[in-house]
């Protein structure tokens, strides 16, 4: 932190990642009857930041084998389908999103639906179990903590191990200048790390303004990379496919990958765009036309 620059809500969150993920997989025992499992057909859905949490569970979930898992923006849940899924999981950091409570409430009174958010008191319609993440809840606008936390908590539902480390390396990892001064940003995924392609430009779009853009990785020489060029930076989470660090070389663009676990990379991107917010004299806590929770009337 440089002398003189305000302290920031969003930084001491993205700081406790580590923390709040050990936390989430020590909450599994307790909350295990509320999540999916094996074999069941389950619907999971959020808005914006949630949203990407549930893609990439989604695909996380369908790759090991363990049954359908579809996501959706809560406000395209698809009407008429609710008795296709055995559960519905909806991910909501406030509880009180307008989509996530119409979407919860235009279910059958017998559907499994669970919520997790992580306000304690969260208006979440009756019937719905809840689980409740709140060590992760956060005061700045941007989501940081509460979206990975739920994500740690559904990886460890799967058996995956929650990788602490990697996210207490990622706090160290070093922001270069071709990041920082970059003046575009496009982020790639394969399968679940698409959700975090998607979540790491909305972070950079919300915090700093930024011009990003995510795709899926093979998709990105089907015209996204036509915008490559010196000056922009292309960032790759997980495993890339063959040559394409080496085709966005060929652009003049700079690449960005690692060799730490996918969502411990996203700690990197989170830093990366607290940085280019406070480099142009932004307030990441309080993003431009953003509020913490979209209640509609």
């Amino acid at each position: 932190m440089e002398a003189g620059l305000a302290d920031y809500h969003v930084e001491a969150e993205i700081d406790s990642q580590p923390s709040c993920w050990r936390q989430a997989a020590e909450r599994l025992p307790g909350v295990r009857e509320a999540l999916p499992r094996d074999g069941e057909r389950v619907a999971v859905f959020g808005c914006g930041t949630s949203l990407y949490m549930a893609k990439a569970y989604a695909a996380l979930r369908e790759a090991k084998g363990l049954g359908v898992t579809d996501a959706f923006a809560a406000s395209e849940l698809p009407p008429g389908r609710e008795r296709e899924y055995d559960r519905h999981v909806a991910i909501t950091r406030s509880g009180t999103t307008t989509e996530v409570l119409r979407a919860i409430e235009r279910l059958p009174e017998t559907a499994a639906t669970t919520a997790i958010t992580a306000v304690p008191d969260a208006p979440i319609p009756a019937g719905t179990r809840t689980v409740v993440l709140e060590f992760a809840d956060e005061r700045s606008v941007v989501q940081t903590r509460f979206a990975t936390s739920a994500l740690a908590l559904l990886r460890a539902s799967l058996g995956d191990p929650v990788p602490d480390a990697d996210a207490t390396r990622a706090l160290g990892e070093r922001l270069t200048p071709e990041w920082l001064e970059a003046e575009q940003i496009t982020f790639l995924g394969r399968g679940w790390t698409v959700g975090l392609a998607d979540e790491a430009a909305l972070k950079a779009r919300e915090a700093a303004q930024l011009w990003t853009e995510s795709y899926p990785a093979m998709e990105y020489r089907h015209g996204p990379i036509s915008i490559a060029q010196p000056g922009r930076l292309t960032w790759m989470f997980g495993p890339a496919p063959d040559g394409l660090a080496e085709d966005v070389a060929a652009a003049g663009a700079a690449y960005a990958a690692s060799d730490l676990d996918p969502m411990a990379h996203l700690i990197v991107a989170q830093r990366l765009a607290v940085a280019r917010a406070r480099a142009r004299g932004l307030d990441p806590d309080r993003p431009r036309s953003l509020t913490r929770s979209v209640v509609l009337p």
